[in-house]
């Protein structure tokens, strides 16, 4: 079960009009002093990530690059040190085989499941092929992750809804090296890919460190390394469990994610099941 990341993405259009051939050019006015644009969340490089700096933007699309399914990818979550000792994370290498996803966070309106969550605010992509989404809730005290469910009803053997019994604190704010918290919530006559479902999932949740990130587009100069560890038990089953490095920078949320293989021991995993970037 994997955590869905937001962002908030600025950008503009530029548009450009040529003057067509042997047309007289049109006296133009002069320059006017214009506003600047007004950005609802500017990072400030604190050295935290307050609940105003990781709100979702509703319908605002971000690019990801994305590794394959299947194929294993090497990863150094350790980083090297600067000067000053804090660590450098390069995510730059360009890869042939990585995909793109294209990821923004919904409204619940006119989901097949919004009356499962009454006090869900907004749903993202929990899987890069955005066929799952996880349900949550924003609050000053933390980001909460109400529960799964898959994007389409139909085919009845697709279909996924796990409500959980209690909301899931998945980052509690402000985000800053050294927190660290653990979740737990069970869903109950629950659906997962057709089946009958009922299981509690547990989320150990760190803050590490906070450091610089090279990817092939951007560098950001202080992220903060969350690891998640989520522990899945069903009622009939064994248990398993993945642990996830994601990184968040203020303003932007996740930039980099990398997923271990499945009942991976080393939070410093090096070799991922998936990695996700921020990148065209």
């Amino acid at each position: 079960m994997r955590s869905a990341s937001l962002f908030l993405v600025f950008g503009a259009v530029l548009t450009l009009t040529a003057c067509g051939e042997n047309q007289t050019r049109p006296g133009r006015d002069p320059i006017k002093d214009t506003e600047p644009p007004n950005l609802t969340c500017v990072p400030n490089l604190d050295g935290r990530i307050e609940a105003s700096e990781l709100q979702a933007a509703i319908g605002v699309p971000a690019s990801f690059l994305v590794s394959p399914a299947k194929e294993k990818r090497s990863v150094d979550l350790k980083g090297t040190s600067d000067e000053t000792g804090a660590p450098i994370w390069d995510f730059s290498p360009d890869f042939a085989s990585d995909e793109q996803a294209i990821l923004e966070a919904s409204a619940l309106t006119d989901k097949w499941y919004e009356a499962s969550f009454p006090d869900g605010e907004f749903a993202a992509p929990a899987d890069a092929a955005a066929t799952i989404e996880g349900v949550y809730r924003h609050t000053e005290e933390a980001l909460y992750l109400l529960g799964l469910a898959s994007v389409a009803e139909e085919p009845k053997n697709q279909k996924t809804l796990l409500v959980y019994d209690a909301p899931i604190a998945l980052y509690k704010f402000p985000i800053e090296p050294g927190k660290s918290w653990f979740e737990s919530a069970t869903v109950t006559n629950g659906i997962a890919f057709g089946l009958p479902y009922a299981g509690k999932d547990s989320y150990e949740v760190e803050v590490d460190v906070s450091g610089t990130m090279e990817l092939f587009d951007y560098q950001f100069t202080q992220v903060h390394h969350v690891r998640l560890h989520v522990i899945q038990t069903p009622a009939v089953g064994a248990a398993s469990s993945t642990r996830q490095s994601q990184f968040l920078f203020e303003c932007f949320g996740e930039v980099v994610r990398a997923t271990s293989q499945p009942d991976e021991e080393d939070d410093n995993f090096t070799t991922a099941a998936e990695v996700r970037r921020l990148g065209q």
